[in-house]
């Protein structure tokens, strides 16, 4: 799995080494510093030395690994865009995954993140940043267009008393059961069986995006938002458009513009859909995937559901 992770690492950077700015530009190119400059508008219980230490994976990679590393008893998501409402019933099973999921949204938008307090930046971080200014790096400051996370005072907390509990009364019905023998034990039960183990096919594995349809790849990426961007992902045999972050949710997503199809070419296109979209579906369900599909309009999900009702259809907006 590392050795696949190092592979979608590398076809990141060399995707961004190929059209990096002259020195001159702004900095705001630079992932690693980009992100560390986000990160350091959030609280963080290591000193934000997870996130010094992921800073050069894309946004949501970093997210996702660091997320059990915030302070969580000062801040807050809000799904405020409605993206993170269609993995509500993974993300309660898992306990995290709308915050996550939030946190991992491309743009920060108002009232997403609030956060309770002053943040300090993180000693880790401090430090890094101050290592890219000493190298004569110009320093990244967050963009205009994305708002610094809300910030509300700290309420005071209270110690409360402690007391020692009273001991428990004897009961004289109860009486103590005997220690069975040796060969009354039940067997030990058999180690407990990964799904990876069970199902290496399984594992999700990074690939590049098939098509070279930009504004689909781009929706793909941003909208469920996608956990490995510029990449499709390999699951049981099959590919998807995405891998959402914080959730086992897997995306197909459609981007053309189905309602300008005359009626027989959109007869067609759902007949298409239809075998694709119930391939799909089998396979993340046979490796314990949800599966979800995004389309642009409202004519092309109405058109689905009308086949199949059973399907979990977003409409993205997302345009050509």
């Amino acid at each position: 799995m590392r050795f696949r992770a190092c592979i979608a690492l590398l076809l990141y950077v060399s995707a961004c080494a190929t059209s990096a700015p002259s020195p001159g530009k702004s900095a705001a190119w630079n992932p690693r510093l980009a992100n560390l400059q986000r990160a350091a508008t959030l609280p963080w219980t290591d000193g934000g030395r997870c996130a010094v230490q992921e800073a050069s994976e894309p946004w949501p990679v970093l997210a996702e690994r660091c997320y059990q590393a915030l302070d969580h008893d000062r801040i807050e998501f809000h799904d405020i865009t409605g993206r993170c409402a269609i993995a509500s019933a993974g993300a309660a099973a898992m306990g995290l995954g709308v915050g996550v999921c939030v946190l991992a949204a491309p743009e920060i938008v108002v009232g997403a993140v609030i956060v309770a307090g002053v943040v300090v930046v993180g000693f880790a971080i401090s430090e890094a940043l101050e290592a890219y200014e000493k190298r004569g790096r110009p320093q990244v400051r967050p963009p205009p267009t994305l708002p610094v996370p809300e910030t509300r005072p700290v309420p005071e907390v209270k110690p409360v008393p402690v007391t020692k509990p009273a001991p428990p009364k004897p009961s004289p019905k109860k009486r103590p059961k005997p220690e069975p023998a040796g060969q009354d034990w039940p067997p030990p039960l058999p180690p407990e069986v990964t799904e990876r183990d069970r199902r290496p096919e399984c594992e999700p594995i990074p690939e590049p995006h098939e098509g070279k349809d930009d504004a689909h790849n781009e929706c793909a990426d941003k909208f469920p938002p996608n956990r490995y961007p510029g990449m499709d992902v390999l699951v049981g045999g099959v590919s998807f458009d995405a891998l959402q972050v914080g959730v086992r949710v897997l995306w197909e997503i459609k981007t053309h513009q189905f309602d300008t199809y005359p009626d027989f070419i959109q007869d067609k296109e759902i007949d298409k859909e239809m075998k694709q979209l119930d391939k799909e579906r089998k396979a993340a369900a046979a490796c314990g995937y949800d599966f979800v599909i995004g389309v642009s309009t409202d004519a092309h999900k109405l058109a689905l559901l009308k086949r199949d009702s059973t399907f979990k259809i977003v409409v993205t907006g997302c345009k050509r």
